[in-house]
């Protein structure tokens, strides 16, 4: 039977509390929250935090057959974990994902890093969380807030320097584990169509655009993507 496992990353709360709809719709998954995120230091690289992850689940006894669902920094683990150990993995649920470093506004980096040193850039970083939110319910939402506060924005900064160090563009061809990619098309950010090109470079992968969501499809529209779970994780 598959082993759902969802990944956050750096936004909507940096922490597993953004898998809120999913955690509570498959009972049996299991959603870990990233070392540097609440609690402890975090990894340098996506291929140290593949390992984390791996390690927790095996420490649990759950090494195999598994379905890994995740957003920006917890799909590119996802999708480090199923290039690495295929034979562990049966599908990846990827939103938000590049296989190459990500191009960002500029300051993206700096706006974080003041934001720990100012408490007039906090403020503007606390309403860029908000804003990046705006399709979540809002009570969901304010949790999430609670969270990012919690989290602070070094985390932040770390994970998308984390994220934009990524680079699995040679191995995508080799990708064993079956490929569900969603990409919102509300996405206030506006990132380009990485996910399309994800989905050009791995035979037999499937790609969903989806209306009504952003940047964390999962914590704005849960039914449909709840939905799109379950349908991948019966043809796995």
């Amino acid at each position: 039977m598959s082993q759902l496992v969802f990944l956050h990353g750096p936004g909507a709360g940096a922490c597993a509390d953004a898998f809120h709809y999913q955690v509570k719709h498959f009972p049996n998954s299991v959603a870990p929250t990233l070392p540097g995120h609440l609690e402890g230091r975090p990894c340098p690289d996506v291929a140290r935090y593949t390992e984390w992850v791996r390690g927790w689940l095996w420490a649990q006894g759950l090494k195999g057959e598994l379905v890994l669902v995740g957003y920006t920094l917890g799909a590119s683990i996802a999708l480090q974990y199923g290039l690495d150990y295929p034979d562990e993995v049966k599908g990846l649920v990827l939103m938000t994902v590049a296989a190459r470093p990500k191009t960002r506004a500029p300051g993206a980096y700096e706006m974080r890093l003041r934001a720990a040193e100012d408490p007039k850039a906090y403020e503007e970083w606390l309403a860029y969380q908000r804003h990046a939110m705006k399709l979540v319910e809002p009570g969901l939402r304010e949790r999430l807030m609670e969270r990012h506060r919690q989290v602070g924005p070094l985390s932040q900064c770390h994970d998308l320097k984390t994220i934009d160090a990524f680079d699995v563009r040679d191995r995508l061809a080799t990708l064993k584990p079956k490929l569900l990619l969603l990409r919102g098309l509300d996405d206030p950010t506006n990132p380009p169509e990485y996910e399309k090109e994800i989905h050009d470079a791995v035979p037999g992968s499937r790609y969903v655009k989806l209306a009504g969501a952003g940047h964390f499809p999962p914590t704005e529209i849960p039914d449909t993507v709840n939905a799109l779970i379950e349908e991948f994780v019966a043809a796995c």
